[in-house]
């Protein structure tokens, strides 16, 4: 990608550090989100709207609409172009798929704070798939409020895969909180996985994940992500067991797609070391989407 021309280049990109964001909002911008997409716009009195816009006992007592939580996601969309790796016309944007989760309702007023991340790109030939993630929390009290996954596609920036497959690159979390537990009873009853002595014996701080549960996670996230859901497309899998995994930690899948050949490697969001597990998967066919 030349400097000036439309383009991606994608470990630079994906290696970008998206800085923490802020975004304060009172009683009156939940309000006229709520008139912006159609609240009350029939019957000014809505008894069943109307909460959204007035409360008898106080504005601070307004409900917000879920999808109030969106607005966190395209704060970072203007800037786009302009990212290290990443230069394309803002007016060739798309936008593709929208998902949110909610952890707890929005108060009538508030100030958040949001850490948005790359966690997919894919060369479409002529164009670009490009996947972010938002993580949005209360900045006073740092419970989450909601995560937002946005997908857009970016015409005129494809063809950027330097082999005779596409590129492709996912990551895909995990929270294994009872993993170790539930997976011994598949059989693995090494107290290792469930004994806190033990495991101190072992030269561990607590019980550790056993490494065929995190192999685990890691297959059914690339099944999800680049098998659409289908098992039957895995032909064999190999992984090298290279860290511990404590249950509770945050598990990272990275996968980049090479021909039939899937390339992952899983990381733990809470530490910064390297993979803890690493491997390839071969696929008997190549997915249609891709």
């Amino acid at each position: 990608m030349e400097s000036g021309q439309a383009g991606i280049n994608p470990e630079l990109l994906l290696s970008y550090d998206f800085p923490e964001t802020t975004y304060s909002y009172t009683e009156r911008d939940a309000a006229l989100y709520a008139l912006g997409v159609g609240a009350c716009g029939k019957d000014a009195v809505d008894a069943a709207e109307l909460k959204y816009i007035f409360h008898q006992d106080g504005q601070q007592f307004v409900k917000v609409l879920p999808t109030f939580a969106s607005l966190l996601s395209v704060a970072c969309v203007p800037g786009l172009p302009e990212l290290p790796g990443l230069k394309f016309d803002l007016r060739l944007l798309l936008h593709g798929q929208q998902y949110i989760e909610i952890y707890r309702p929005f108060l009538p007023n508030g100030c958040i704070l949001s850490k948005t991340s790359i966690i997919g790109l894919h060369d479409k030939g002529k164009a670009a798939v490009l996947e972010l993630e938002t993580l949005s929390s209360d900045k006073e009290s740092g419970q989450p409020l909601c995560m937002n996954r946005l997908t857009l596609f970016i015409r005129g920036v494809g063809g950027f895969s330097r082999s005779g497959h596409r590129y492709s690159y996912s990551k895909y979390q995990n929270n294994p909180v009872t993993a170790a537990l539930l997976n011994r009873l598949s059989g693995d009853y090494n107290p290792l996985h469930c004994d806190p002595s033990a495991a101190k014996l072992a030269g561990f701080s607590g019980p550790i994940l056993p490494g065929l549960c995190v192999l685990g996670f890691a297959v059914r996230a690339i099944i999800r992500c680049l098998c659409k859901g289908d098992p039957d497309m895995v032909k064999s899998v190999s992984a090298r067991f290279l860290l511990h995994v404590f249950p509770g930690e945050t598990l990272i899948t990275e996968m980049w797609l090479d021909g039939l050949r899937v390339v992952y490697q899983v990381k733990v969001k809470e530490r910064n070391e390297a993979a803890v597990l690493a491997g390839q998967v071969d696929l008997n066919r190549l997915p249609s989407h891709l």
